[in-house]
């Protein structure tokens, strides 16, 4: 029986605006997989560095809570990640630009929170392949959760924090076959004013993930 035309139009409305609302609203990611994926000194062997990414794949939700996990998610009863910090200080946070906005990774509800709309992805870095990439990844520092404030000390402690997140979404990219690179040539001006970031906040290192053109 076919579905009358006047129907159809109607249900294709509906599907347009429910997906838009999803698209201008919070992302509820599914819960992360903390088993299986590639033993860790193959992960070391294929680990690399990637400057172009196929820009008609996307990732998967699945992949997305995985790799933010595996970057700086819970992996304890008590809060703590899987990324270390100085003494615990928990100053990083991760900024994820989409083609659908800008979103904070809240780790504990597992839900990337909409910070701006529409698609950011090329404040993610000063390269012209960084649009590409359906995901980057700002890994940026509050300096108010640090003691003595934004000091040239509390930079270095933030950016080899950073590091250890970078290196998190290397091996998980590794395991799961993504090309992926990080950068520290980023605007930092540029995606303050775009994130309405507070005058503590600066990002240390910027991460794009994605699939190999032709992969």
């Amino acid at each position: 029986m076919k579905t009358p035309l006047k129907l159809t139009a109607l249900l294709a409305a509906l599907c347009a605006f429910a997906t838009a609302g999803l698209a201008a609203g919070d992302i509820k990611l599914p819960a992360p997989q903390k088993t299986g994926g590639m033993p860790l000194m193959e992960a070391l062997a294929k680990r690399s560095t990637a400057r172009s990414f196929d820009p008609a794949r996307d990732l998967t939700p699945q992949q997305i809570s995985n790799l933010l996990w595996a970057a700086n998610g819970i992996n304890r009863d008590d809060g703590k990640r899987t990324a270390p910090t100085a003494s615990n200080k928990q100053e990083l946070e991760l900024y994820v630009l989409l083609k659908t906005g800008a979103y904070l990774y809240d780790a504990k509800a597992n839900t990337l929170v909409l910070v701006a709309e529409g698609d950011k992805r090329e404040i993610g870095g000063t390269q012209a392949f960084v649009k590409n990439a359906p995901i980057t990844v700002l890994i940026a520092a509050d300096f108010a959760r640090m003691n003595g404030g934004d000091t040239p000390g509390n930079r270095q402690t933030a950016s080899t924090d950073a590091g250890f997140v970078s290196q998190n979404i290397y091996l998980y990219c590794a395991s799961e076959g993504l090309a992926n690179g990080v950068r520290g040539s980023v605007d930092r001006a540029k995606i303050a004013a775009a994130l309405s970031f507070k005058p503590t906040q600066w990002v240390a290192l910027g991460h794009s993930a994605g699939h190999a053109p032709g992969q």
